[in-house]
């Protein structure tokens, strides 16, 4: 047998394997524990915002989707994937019409593979929110892997941490900040310790205030706690907004005399974050980008 012959043999056979044989496993690890995935997902249902919105950034489009996407920039899904249900519970009936091969919960429908499972493989990728970069990063790298885009995850994840410099480098030098959370007419601080100080953390933006709670909802605080902590910047993140509630803005809420008296007020250093992908979207790699931006942007206005 000729050299030539032999090539043409040994790439035939493998093209023959390449065809018969099923893809390999892929262990995924996820918030509740490893879970093995058989081959690549063709059909996939997704619950968490987060996990649609990187998802998307990397080429995927699910064929299920939660009725609220809350993101102007998931609209482009609508009439595109079916309604599968809602970010706090599945419609199982209408994932079984759908028999996707693959299921994604997280976030707020956290703990729903349990129901999920009975449909089709499921995954909770919820990100328990010590460190929101790195765990957007994994995540990302993750559904690389999962769907055979990993090109396209480290494509994305280059943008990704292009943003997260040029924010670090807004942010240096700059003073310091504290994080507040309007919720109508209510206030409530978060720490470098929150759910929210991965801001701190990712950018070294020094807190205001050393000794916040580290609470999940934050720790409610009054317009006098803002007058004293007297930060240097506010970042601001107003719920009613990022849930579509009819209540009282943010800049309503803040606009108060003993706030005036802060640093921050009296230089314009009040920072308005994207709401929806600071809260309901946290550590989608898109829409954490659009924090850093917002962030960037902010910063950057001022000498």
């Amino acid at each position: 047998m000729t050299m030539l012959a032999f090539t043409r043999r040994a790439v035939l056979a493998a093209s023959l394997c390449l065809a018969a044989c099923p893809a390999l496993a892929l262990d995924v690890e996820t918030y509740a524990g490893k879970v093995t995935i058989e081959g690549t997902p063709k059909t996939v249902a997704v619950f968490d915002i987060a996990a649609l919105d990187t998802l998307l950034a990397i080429g995927v489009t699910p064929a299920g989707v939660p009725q609220n996407l809350y993101l102007p920039e998931l609209d482009g899904l609508k009439g595109k994937a079916e309604v599968v249900g809602d970010i706090f519970e599945p419609d199982l009936e209408a994932l079984s019409a759908l028999s996707p091969d693959l299921i994604i919960v997280g976030g707020r429908s956290s703990g729903k593979e349990k129901q999920t499972a009975k449909v089709a493989p499921s995954l909770d990728m919820t990100m328990n929110g010590a460190n929101v970069v790195e765990e957007a990063r994994d995540r990302a790298e993750t559904y690389g892997r999962i769907f055979g885009r990993q090109a396209e995850a480290d494509k994305a994840l280059a943008d990704f941490d292009a943003a997260l410099e040029r924010a670090k480098a807004a942010v240096a030098g700059k003073g310091k900040g504290l994080i507040l959370m309007t919720n109508g007419p209510k206030i409530t601080a978060y720490g470098i310790e929150s759910r929210f100080g991965w801001v701190h953390k990712a950018l070294d933006l020094p807190p205001a205030v050393n000794d916040v709670q580290a609470a999940t909802h934050g720790e409610p605080v009054s317009f006098e706690f803002i007058r004293k902590a007297d930060p240097d910047w506010l970042l601001v993140l107003d719920r009613a907004a990022a849930i579509g509630a009819n209540d009282q803005s943010a800049k309503a809420t803040l606009s108060n005399p003993l706030v005036a008296e802060t640093k921050a007020w009296k230089a314009g250093h009040v920072i308005y974050l994207p709401s929806a992908d600071f809260y309901i979207a946290a550590g989608g790699l898109k829409a954490t980008q659009r924090v850093l931006a917002a962030i960037e942007t902010g910063f950057s206005a001022s000498p």
